[in-house]
């Protein structure tokens, strides 16, 4: 059973850890992947940044019922970003994973907040961070943003793409980077997709994702390509200009962003495909999704 001890002045507690996502850069930290990040692992660098547990220990600065009514015994979560300022520019905009002092989940141990949460919120949490991976926002989207939503993997993911609310489905591998531009250009009504999300590690997918798009379209980065850094393929200055095309980015989301999405969860809007594994089936886990054979989300019992 993990222990995390909070020293913050502000929140210090203790909170035992139950469960853990596992998110896909976990495995590419682990493996050196992304080569703008030290090399070797740093020392006391731990794994994980999706952790879940209960409060076993109220620190001497923090009061019963305050920040959200948490006290011992109740379950919270751990955000990939753990700690912040709280007073430079970006956290005053509500930007937290801009912070310049901030502190990331998985690299430090020292946790400056917790988020707290119902029960039923538990799995959602796991599934917050950066996109809600993959099924998650494709339901947020279509079930509780009323849009219309073009799933684009691989076929097998088809069945769990459909299900959690997508129109349309377009499988990858069939076809090269011209004609899947060019079916989702048709599935959009000839005209294009109003935004795409590239949530795959991919410098290929965001190549494609250009010719994708509307006039006044959108290309949001969220996943981030492993190996050396390459820029965006295709995204020609004359072809932006023409059709008025955004090129955006996101880590995660603010603390406020995720209080609101796990209520979508309480209300039952979105629902999380999932599995449990002990922490002995970690590496089999990473085996999985490094294959790309990993559908939903799969969280580590700890217990």
């Amino acid at each position: 059973m993990a222990r995390i001890k909070c020293k913050s002045p502000l929140t210090p507690h203790k909170t035992t850890s139950t469960h853990s996502g596992v998110c896909h850069s976990d495995l590419g930290i682990m493996s050196n992947a992304w080569k703008g990040l030290p090399h070797p692992t740093q020392a006391g660098q731990v794994g994980g940044h999706e952790g879940v547990g209960v409060i076993v220990k109220m620190g001497t600065a923090t009061r019963e019922g305050a920040g959200g009514g948490v006290k011992v015994g109740d379950r919270v979560g751990i955000k990939w970003i753990a700690g912040t300022c709280g007073g430079c520019l970006p956290c005053l905009e509500g930007m937290d994973a801009q912070c310049v002092k901030g502190k990331i989940s998985g690299y430090y141990t020292g946790i400056r907040y917790c988020l707290p949460f119902k029960r039923i919120q538990l799995l959602f949490f796991f599934a917050d961070e950066t996109v809600l991976k993959g099924h998650i926002a494709v339901q947020l989207a279509t079930r509780g943003m009323a849009m219309r939503v073009i799933g684009i993997d691989a076929g097998s993911k088809e069945k769990l793409v459909r299900d959690c609310g997508a129109e349309h489905f377009i499988d990858v591998t069939k076809h090269d980077d011209k004609s899947i531009a060019e079916e989702v250009v048709k599935t959009a009504d000839g005209l294009g997709a109003s935004a795409v999300l590239v949530c795959t590690a991919s410098n290929k997918a965001y190549a494609q994702s250009i010719d994708m798009l509307r006039f006044g379209g959108t290309m949001v980065c969220v996943g981030i390509p492993e190996g050396q850094p390459e820029p965006i393929g295709n995204a020609f200055p004359a072809k932006m200009v023409f059709k008025n095309i955004t090129i955006a980015s996101t880590a995660v989301g603010n603390r406020r962003d995720a209080i609101e999405v796990m209520d979508f969860a309480a209300r039952g809007v979105v629902k999380t495909v999932y599995r449990t594994e002990k922490v002995e089936k970690l590496n089999d886990v990473f085996q999985e999704m490094h294959e790309g054979k990993l559908s939903g989300r799969v969280v580590i019992d700890l217990d």
